[in-house]
């Protein structure tokens, strides 16, 4: 049988290695055991057998003390040293962050973090012995979160508690351990057959409205949740069904426009920040396949674009994308792409774009706004030191509600074959 390969990283399925610390340790045994011995033989054979008895008793008292004192200090040493190597080894391997003898930790997050010997044996071409469970290293942070999340009844229903575990994953605890309960089943009723379920809203019951401050559509479509969305689960009378077919502004970019510009090789896509879902509708009108990344925050997103038969993906941002290099036609966005923090924030989300935006393939920047000239001038930097031909920018201007200017960026961009 061929051997196992198995991927080592963060964020997925990690495996502890053979390392050099056992020998290491041996190795440092043995000189010590040598080193003491010779002392010993030293401080015996080289008192003058002339000496007065007296002399003779000092003399060894105080060689005895010395060699004791040697060998507390090489033992100190060697404590010191395995200790030095444990850690380096978990640092090397980068697991067992969490310190699961701390008082109440649940018994089943002890038993998810356990260590499990591969079936077969060391792999031969990795070294690997052992499978290590996968769970956020930020997890140790919010230990007392974490603890709450994996506190329930094996088998039996899973407490409701989706809006926890999606703190958990906003603080950094990302991926979230597995958990051995049924989630709460909410009934599917009243969803219809595509394409009919792309425009039309269906009975509020069959979203789970816990954690959120409104309990109903019409109450969210009253709000402003984010510069993406606004009246945005309005699927009859509000913008949404405008969107990418309607422009309002010179900002704004048709999707049949876009999709002229990538020779029709566009058969997949990435929308990040896809609010309900609207341009993965649009685009699957278009026989375009587009997975949107969402969280649930102060809306069911997720659950509103399952209904329209759209696929969601549920993570954050700070998460690496779990797609395989150049694996997408497209990837879209908008403010989404906003994340704060120093510049290397955005450098390393704009480095997984590129990693999984195939050569030739199209990136969107759809209305991103531009707080500042400082803002722009960032964004422009990076987007050029990716070195992608600029098919359509337009920078533009926009009065907001307060009646202030805001500048807008709207780009796509075609990836380079790089050699």
């Amino acid at each position: 049988m061929g051997s196992v390969s198995l991927k080592i990283g963060d964020g997925t399925a990690r495996f502890k290695r053979a390392t050099f610390c056992s020998s290491a340790v041996n190795l440092l045994m043995l000189f010590s055991v040598i080193t003491t011995n010779l002392f010993a033989l030293y401080a015996f054979t080289s008192s003058p057998k002339d000496h007065a008895d007296h002399s003779f008793h000092l003399a060894h008292h105080k060689n005895i003390s010395l060699i004791s004192e040697q060998v507390s200090l090489i033992l100190r040493e060697i404590d010191s040293s395995q200790k030095k190597l444990t850690q380096m080894e978990k640092e090397l391997l980068g697991y067992e962050s969490i310190d699961l003898s701390k008082p109440n930790i649940p018994t089943e997050l002890k038993n998810f973090l356990q260590h499990h010997q591969l079936p077969l044996g060391k792999d031969s071409r990795t070294g690997i012995t052992e499978m290590v469970a996968s769970v956020g290293h930020s997890c140790e942070r919010s230990l007392d979160l974490l603890a709450q999340y994996m506190k329930y009844k094996v088998n039996g229903p899973c407490p409701d508690d989706w809006s926890l575990g999606q703190r958990l994953i906003l603080q950094g605890c990302e991926p979230l351990p597995r958990r051995r309960c049924f989630a709460k089943s909410i009934p599917k009723v009243g969803l219809l057959a595509y394409p009919n379920s792309l425009w039309k809203n269906v009975s509020d019951k069959i979203y789970s409205w816990s954690g959120i401050g409104c309990k109903n559509l019409a109450c969210l479509n009253s709000k402003k949740l984010n510069r993406d969305c606004s009246g945005c689960f309005d699927l009859v009378n509000g913008y949404e069904k405008e969107r990418f077919v309607k422009v309002r502004g010179k900002n704004d970019f048709l999707i049949d426009d876009v999709l002229a510009l990538g020779s029709g090789g566009t058969r997949t896509g990435f929308d990040i920040g896809g609010g309900s879902g609207t341009f993965a509708a649009r685009m699957s009108e278009r026989n375009v396949t587009i997975v949107t990344a969402t969280l649930n925050v102060d809306a069911p997103f997720s659950e509103f674009i399952a209904a329209r038969g759209l696929f969601p993906m549920y993570l954050s941002l700070n998460h690496r994308f779990p797609f395989y290099d150049n694996a997408f036609d497209l990837v879209h966005v908008a403010n989404g792409l906003d994340i704060g923090g120093r510049p290397e924030k955005l450098e390393f989300l704009m480095f997984d774009i590129d990693r999984i935006l195939r050569a030739g393939g199209l990136f969107w920047l759809d209305n991103f706004l531009c707080t500042s000239d400082e803002k722009k001038k960032v964004i422009t930097r990076l987007i050029e030191q990716f070195g992608y031909k600029k098919l359509k920018w337009v920078v533009g201007e926009r009065i907001n509600g307060g009646g202030n200017s805001e500048v807008y960026l709207s780009a796509v961009l075609q990836k380079p074959v790089r050699v």
